[in-house]
């Protein structure tokens, strides 16, 4: 009987202990909860150039954009001689198009190749590296690397190599969406050219950089923006011919957007009527000045290919 009694009291003074353990030690906490940053910016570009946006993998996507002649050149409309017959850019025969593919086969990475209007063809990877997001890794920004070609298709007996027809534009992308309404990116951007014309001026490497932003006005329609600026080789410059070329070291558009769900539809407008990226930030012709200006819309449209 004591044997029993001895068991009893030991087993209810080890439970004893064993509660107030429970009790005296703290409640583990649950580790947070990782957030991914969404929908920084709605498409692959914001305007012209690239956002920290690809594709959905397993998705391709298909973009059309018409850049118009200026709104109101010096002299009138380059077809009729007058600007209202010209409507504004629109109705002057003029239209540089680009039509490109994008195309991810991972959530890290996108391809796409590119008419880039001129006898123009482009190719590009970029690279997302970074994903904002907060929880138990915090990163305050997206970042992703941008590379391209441009190629010109066009013959031409004074070039004496193909490779000289080649020019390459890297970008470092870095976004960061600092509410639910505004998103920014800044854009350093690295330029080379294979050849060009011999002069004291000229030179392979052309730097710039901008930035670009969206603003969400409802769940469907946003105001978007980009601004660029051509660090070097823009002024003094020689042509193959020997004549002096002034090129303008600003960028600048301003956009609308129109989400559909199945289209993105952009409207914009800006100081260039250059197709591709190259072009516009190292070869634009048009000043800031207001009748330099001219319109331009893009439309997008993704598709899955998986089955």
């Amino acid at each position: 009987m004591k044997k029993i009694l001895s068991l009893i009291i030991f087993g209810l003074g080890f439970g004893a202990v064993a509660m107030a353990q429970e009790t005296t030690e703290p409640e583990a906490k649950e580790a947070p909860k990782q957030k991914f940053t969404r929908a920084t910016f709605n498409s692959t570009r914001i305007i012209n150039m690239q956002s920290t946006e690809i594709v959905t993998p397993g998705s391709l996507q298909f973009m059309i954009s018409h850049h118009f002649s200026p709104l109101w050149p010096e002299g009138g409309s380059s077809e009729t001689g007058d600007n209202l017959a010209g409507l504004l850019g629109l109705n002057t025969g003029l239209a540089y198009t680009y039509l490109s593919f994008d195309y991810s086969p991972t959530t890290w990475m996108n391809l796409g190749l590119a008419g880039a209007g001129r006898n123009r063809f482009e190719g590009w990877a970029k690279f997302k590296l970074l994903r904002q997001q907060t929880g138990a890794k915090n990163i305050p920004v997206s970042v992703a690397w941008y590379s391209m070609f441009n190629v010109n298709a066009k013959k031409d007996p004074a070039v004496a190599s193909s490779w000289d027809k080649f020019s390459f534009m890297h970008q470092l992308l870095i976004a960061r969406k600092f509410s639910d309404k505004l998103s920014l990116q800044l854009m350093p951007t690295l330029i080379h050219f294979n050849i060009v014309p011999y002069g004291p001026n000229n030179k392979n490497y052309v730097g710039s950089l901008g930035l670009g932003g969206k603003y969400k006005l409802t769940a469907n329609k946003n105001i978007t923006f980009e601004y660029a600026r051509q660090l070097n080789m823009y002024e003094n410059l020689l042509d193959k011919n020997g004549n002096i070329i002034n090129y303008k070291p600003d960028l600048l558009s301003l956009g609308m957007e129109f989400n559909t769900g199945g289209h993105l539809f952009q409207f914009y407008i800006g100081n260039t009527t250059n197709s591709s990226n190259i072009d516009q930030l190292a070869r634009n012709s048009s000043s800031l000045k207001f009748s330099n200006w001219a319109l331009g819309f893009t439309i997008n449209r993704s598709m899955s290919l998986k089955k």
